[in-house]
């Protein structure tokens, strides 16, 4: 019986169209969804967008259009990125549009409510538009958002506000007992060390007035709609059917082994405190994972529409292609640090990691096995050599250090494991020489003829290993190379039956996996 899981993206503002940032954590929560899936377990990948925002609501006013308009038109630039992007998410959620989503945002409200955790005050204070965010002055850098770079606006108003000091003890139990992990440490500790200073309740609606009339209203009281977040941060259960009792929401929610937010390090509290006080709160299931990436930057800025520095991924993948493009994302930036895209890296990695040596390795062997075994895979005969030994120690180590480092969230360090099993794969061609075995075979040597078959099924064996690990990774050109060698399992092969299977198989030389990059700058 397999275990089930919950991964889920943030869903971003679609005040504007999505640049490579977003790119970046969608390809990560892809990665760490298809290695589950890989692993055997039952996993429901969710990704959509924040609607209900005067992020959107202020961009529709200033192209003069209604902001049902502007969000309906954005969405579909972010919904044909996730198509070129080769995502395997179940769901797309929309939260102005999605009947289950009001009804579920209007529902959690209630039960936070009913548990008193809800009051109403005058407020002043100083909100960043961009971030949909009260800062308060020790928060700011040079009196800017340290997010956007701009001075927030003061906002006075009435609002009904969450008493989310209430739950200081019990978020600090779940954070230090590992019930809620939060990765890396050092978010981890940024979160500890916020709540233990102490938890000022928090403002959890804006007035009808200020937001345009734009988002779902506060039950009861029609003067008020629901502040964004509190809406968004529901989104991950009502697209579950949460509010309808549906069996989605049990099976991936309630009864999951692990239930994990993969978001950006400006949105940590949100995930990390307010969300699950607002669960605490309600009765509900807390997020078992928050795993937190660091930003794609540009001249060591975040990417940003209002900073001026986005990147279109559209156009990287349309320059590139898609392979190129998620592999810079995963084996070239770093999980949980910022790092700057450089196109250059990405042409040199793509050509010496994926060209010269995975598309070479399937290419090479494909080719001398059809030249030298009339294509089909043999048997291994005759004695194992040190050589041999070595590969297959690669391939357990490769495939356990990729499933260690996932586990960790690493997807930097897995794909170092694969290009570990990639680089000795293609050494041990070198080392075996099967155009020398080849023409000692066609002299009579018998000897050389079993030390071929053995050497043809070990690079065999090493490549449906690479296949199978980079299907999370490059998921169109893994079923590429799993395809050559007629492999149609989708789960991970045990180091010990690495080689089972394959002998008798056919192996036919197929295009070029990884084609050379034509770019022209």
């Amino acid at each position: 019986m397999s275990t089930s899981s919950f991964i889920s993206a943030t869903i971003p503002y679609v005040n504007s169209r999505p640049h490579l940032g977003h790119a970046l954590e969608y390809v990560q929560a892809d990665c760490f969804a298809r290695l589950q899936r890989l692993q055997g377990r039952d996993v429901y990948f969710l990704t959509g967008s924040d609607e209900n925002s005067l992020k959107n609501v202020l961009a529709a006013e200033q192209e003069g259009i209604p902001t049902q308009e502007l969000v309906d038109r954005n969405v579909v630039f972010f919904q044909k990125m996730i198509e070129r992007l080769e995502l395997s998410q179940d769901q797309f959620i929309r939260t102005s549009v999605d009947s289950r989503h009001i009804a579920g945002a209007t529902r959690i409200w209630e039960l936070i409510a009913a548990s008193g955790d809800i009051y109403k005050k005058s407020y002043e204070g100083l909100y960043c538009v961009g971030c949909e965010q009260f800062y308060v002055p020790s928060e700011l850098v040079d009196g800017k958002c340290p997010e956007h770079h701009v001075p927030p606006e003061r906002v006075s108003e009435e609002n009904y506000f969450f008493r989310l000091s209430r739950y200081q003890d019990q978020l600090l139990e779940v954070l230090r007992s590992g019930e809620l992990q939060v990765v890396p440490k050092s978010r981890y500790n940024e979160v500890v060390s916020f709540v233990e200073s102490g938890l000022a309740d928090i403002s959890i609606s804006r007035s009808t007035d200020r937001a345009r009339g734009w988002g779902i209203p506060v039950p009861g009281d029609p003067s008020q709609v629901i502040y964004v977040w509190i809406d968004a941060l529901t989104n991950y259960i009502t697209a579950l059917g949460w509010a309808d009792g549906d069996d989605l929401y049990k099976r991936y929610w309630e009864d999951a082994d692990s239930r994990t937010h993969v978001l950006g390090k400006g949105v940590t509290r949100f995930h990390a405190v307010y969300w699950p006080a607002m669960l605490m709160s309600a009765g509900l299931p807390l997020p078992t994972d928050t795993f937190v990436h660091g930003y794609i930057t540009a001249n060591g800025q975040k990417l940003s529409k209002s900073l001026g520095n986005a990147i279109d991924p559209m156009t990287v993948i349309d320059k590139y292609g898609i392979d190129a493009v998620r592999y810079a994302l995963l084996a070239d930036l770093s999980p949980i640090e910022d790092g700057d895209f450089n196109e250059e890296r990405l042409v040199m990695r793509y050509t010496t990691d994926l060209a010269n040596g995975l598309g070479n390795l399937v290419s090479r062997v494909a080719t001398m096995v059809g030249r030298y075994r009339d294509g089909v895979i043999p048997q291994a005969a005759g004695e194992l050599t040190d050589d041999d030994e070595r590969l297959a120690r690669q391939a357990k180590d490769s495939v356990e250090g990729v499933q260690a480092a996932m586990s960790r969230y690493d997807h930097r360090e897995a794909l170092t494991h694969v290009g570990n099993l990639i680089r000795a794969s293609n050494a041990y061609v070198d080392n075996n020489a099967p155009w020398h075995l080849a023409k000692a075979v066609a002299a009579g040597d018998e000897t050389a003829s079993a030390r071929l078959d053995t050497v043809f099924l070990y690079l065999a064996g090493a490549i449906r290993q690479v296949g199978l690990l980079m299907l999370p990774f490059l998921p169109t050109s893994a079923e590429k190379i799993l395809k050559v060698l007629g492999e149609e399992n989708h789960r991970l092969v045990e180091p010990s039956a690495w080689l089972d299977g394959l002998a008798g198989r056919p192996m036919e030389r197929p295009e070029p996996i990884f084609p050379r990059l034509d770019v022209v700058a």
